[in-house]
């Protein structure tokens, strides 16, 4: 039996009131967000932090604008589009990558990972006029691809590091067994993947569905805006009155399907994440 150490549990003590406060940190503002979208705009400026009464008048005039549900279509599409887009791509660049020796393999991924260091800002005038020129100014496609722009050279770095993990010998046995390259790569080796590709699939769908700067700059109806920038042109009855109510429901109803997304994967993103972290 271990001896009693006031050191150690008042070490303990004060770890587990660091994660207390780290919890409460994170928590607080979407718990004060949920708290605020069931208030009215007469009792927003009482200071309350408990739901008193449950008032959906919010969420039944944000969920009844057409405008505000066809940009939430907007987001999934364009979300999934992107998710996919990257995910082919990037299984595909990484297979060659990380199973195949050539000249300048090292290059193409540093240029890979350097691509993603450049910041929106820098990049936006001339993707604008790329765009323009495509056809796609005010069309989610547009968006696509401006978005996979930004998540492929992660997706790709982090398949190639995963598929260098895998042993040789497996697409060694189905090579001998007579099996193409596609073939060894959707048969094979992505039933190995999918953790990362869960992880990365995640990552770009939280990205390309909290993304604001390029849904504001490419797009200019509201059928065609994303999520992100129909929140934030919610406008009250005059130009002096801010809806806080109500933009705090259309913040939650957006919140709510990538917390649901998380928890579902939950187990895959980790394992994603720390797979590969220790051989042996």
């Amino acid at each position: 039996m271990k001896a009693f150490s006031w050191p150690r549990l008042l070490g303990r003590i004060g770890f587990a009131m660091l994660v207390l406060c780290i919890v409460l940190f994170c928590v607080f503002p979407f718990y004060y967000a949920v708290l605020t979208s069931f208030k009215s705009s007469g009792e927003l400026f009482q200071v309350s932090y408990w739901i008193d009464h449950l008032n959906v008048s919010n969420y039944q005039t944000i969920l009844g604008r057409p405008s505000f549900l066809r940009s939430l279509f907007n987001s999934v599409l364009v979300s999934t589009l992107v998710v996919a887009v990257s995910l082919l791509l990037g299984l595909t660049a990484a297979y060659a990558l990380g199973r195949f020796d050539f000249r300048g393999r090292g290059s193409v991924l540093t240029l890979v990972l350097g691509v993603s260091m450049f910041p929106q800002v820098a990049v936006l005038s001339g993707l604008f006029e790329v765009i323009r020129g495509l056809g796609l100014y005010n069309n989610p496609l547009g968006l696509v691809f401006s978005y996979t722009l930004f998540t492929l050279p992660f997706t790709v770095w982090v398949l190639t590091t995963f598929m260098r993990q895998l042993p040789k010998e497996l697409e060694e046995a189905a090579i001998v067994d007579g099996a193409s390259p596609w073939l060894t790569l959707t048969r094979v080796l992505m039933p190995l993947l999918w953790p990362a590709m869960v992880t990365t699939g995640m990552l770009a769908f939280i990205a390309a569905w909290n993304e604001f700067l390029f849904a504001l700059t490419f797009t200019l109806t509201d059928s065609q805006r994303t999520v992100p920038v129909a929140i934030a042109l919610i406008s009250g009855g005059s130009q002096y009155e801010l809806p806080w109510g109500i933009i705090m429901a259309a913040s939650v109803v957006v919140t709510v399907p990538l917390i649901l997304l998380v928890l579902v994967f939950q187990r895959r993103i980790v394992s994603g994440l720390t797979a590969g972290a220790v051989k042996g």
